[in-house]
């Protein structure tokens, strides 16, 4: 069984937002999968389903974003979790827009949430999505740019991106991170 957790804010406010790439790209892999998002357990809106014959648990923590270590690290020790069956997708702003970054494990870097589920499950050796938002402008917050919306230009890109990634996911799921690093790594 492998879950996969996007990160993002909930929210309406939030909604299509920079940070929010991850629910977002979980939410498209659900209507590929035709899984519905709509139940609420381990501080996260969950759905069930399959990847082939691989049983998959789809989540989107609803902790916020700084505290999504809460939620991941319940779904993980409820269902006793092997780390490599952990797959979660999130935005990075040291990645130009539209850029995928598959990882088998590795630091958080400078992102809140990741920092959040390495430092609650104490380990940091679970395969990674990121998905490239691109650097704020000089004149912006780190926090206002990645809680902005999508410029019109960039709309295009991150519906690719997106849909990427959740062929990623599904790659990892059927094949392996190797395959999926081989396939999506830019």
């Amino acid at each position: 069984m492998f879950v996969i957790a996007g990160l993002g804010n909930p929210g309406a406010r939030y909604a299509d937002t920079r940070h929010n790439i991850g629910f977002i790209a979980v939410d498209y892999l659900s209507r590929q999968l035709n899984i519905n998002i709509n139940k609420i357990r381990h501080k996260a809106l969950v759905g069930e389903g399959y990847i082939g014959t691989e049983k998959v648990v789809l989540i989107k923590p609803q902790t916020y974003m700084n505290l999504s270590g809460e939620s991941i690290m319940d779904v993980v020790g409820f269902y006793k979790l092997p780390s490599e069956n952990l797959i979660v997708i999130y935005d990075d702003v040291d990645l130009s827009p539209g850029v995928l970054r598959i990882r088998p494990k590795g630091s958080s870097g400078s992102h809140n949430g990741m920092k959040s589920i390495i430092y609650l499950l104490n380990r940091d050796d679970f395969p990674r999505i990121r998905i490239g938002i691109g650097k704020q402008p000089e004149y912006m917050d780190l926090a206002d740019y990645v809680t902005g919306k999508f410029s019109k230009e960039e709309i295009p890109i991150m519906t690719e991106a997106v849909e990427k990634a959740a062929d990623a996911a599904q790659e990892i799921v059927l094949k392996g991170i190797a395959a999926a690093m081989n396939k999506f790594n830019g």
